[in-house]
């Protein structure tokens, strides 16, 4: 296989119309320059140079391998430019999986941050939930999983960077007897009927049956509905109350009053799954530092 770097000199060599012009304008030493032409053309198996006078000129082999040493040099140009651009951050792919409330408050704003830095990331976004997205992390199709975390699951190839902690209010009917509290303990909802928000378990199920045990109760969920919004719908209606993250409030039901819970506040812990190969890119670093800075909800 031909060498590039002797192609280039043999490229110089012809250009300059000698070996000593060449070893000057490339900085090496004439014998130096002799020795890789030479070793080029044990590699072609053809002579590439003739004397002429104190010259040389090209043999029809060589004017041949000095052309294509012209369009090799252009690519290789063209390539460490690209990587460059692709180690600075400004090109290549961005892959993100979120959860679903994450994708209406913390994504957009920050998938537009990165954006304007870095117009020419591809980016590659799907809403997923935790047990889907963290494969995809591991698996290497995705840089990031947005999630909300529990503490004992385990990531091998990826790193976790805490966001934000998401607390929950309490949302209860505009006629019910604690609407008028500021603050609600999480005991006084013990004997209520509850409307549900996650009809399968998972980490966010998982953190209100965890706070409510801490209270010395289990919730008597009467109704289960697939998202947030449909919950408050259904507490205005008089069927019960709920519990909401503030990422998951949207726009606050007009039947329904929100209210802090505590002794204990339920409150989701969300995390960042970085894949290690993706944590130093600057496009991932920027998405990150975006998503941290985002405001808290009130």
């Amino acid at each position: 296989m031909l060498d590039v770097r002797r192609l280039q000199i043999l490229r110089a060599v012809i250009t300059s119309g000698s070996i000593t012009a060449a070893a000057r304008n490339l900085g090496y030493t004439p014998s130096a320059i002799s020795q890789q032409l030479a070793t080029l053309e044990r590699e072609a198996g053809v002579e590439l140079l003739e004397r002429v006078g104190r010259g040389v000129r090209p043999t029809p082999a060589g004017a041949l391998l000095s052309e294509h040493a012209e369009t090799l040099s252009a690519q290789l140009c063209k390539a460490e430019a690209e990587l460059a651009e692709l180690k600075a951050g400004h090109t290549g792919r961005l892959a993100v999986r979120y959860f679903a409330t994450a994708g209406a408050a913390l994504v957009p704003p920050a998938v537009a941050a990165v954006r304007r830095e870095f117009p020419g990331i591809q980016l590659d976004l799907k809403l997923r939930e935790p047990y889907e997205s963290i494969p995809e992390v591991e698996a290497g199709e995705a840089d990031v999983a947005i999630v909300v975390w529990l503490g004992e699951w385990r990531v091998k190839t990826a790193e976790l960077v805490h966001l934000l902690d998401d607390p929950y209010r309490a949302a209860l009917p505009r006629t019910h007897p604690l609407a008028g509290q500021r603050v609600i303990d999480l005991a006084d909802l013990r004997d209520e009927q509850w409307v549900g928000t996650e009809g399968t378990p998972g980490p966010c199920r998982d953190t209100l049956i965890a706070a409510c045990a801490a209270a010395g109760f289990a919730p008597n969920f009467v109704l289960e509905c697939e998202d947030y919004q449909t919950a408050q719908g259904f507490v205005a209606a008089g069927l019960g109350i709920s519990l909401v993250p503030l990422l998951g409030l949207g726009s606050p039901h007009p039947g329904v009053v929100l209210k802090r819970i505590r002794r204990p506040e339920p409150t989701r812990s969300i995390h960042a799954a970085v894949a290690t190969r993706a944590a130093s890119q600057p496009a991932v670093r920027h998405l990150l530092e975006t998503l941290r800075a985002a405001p808290a909800a009130a």
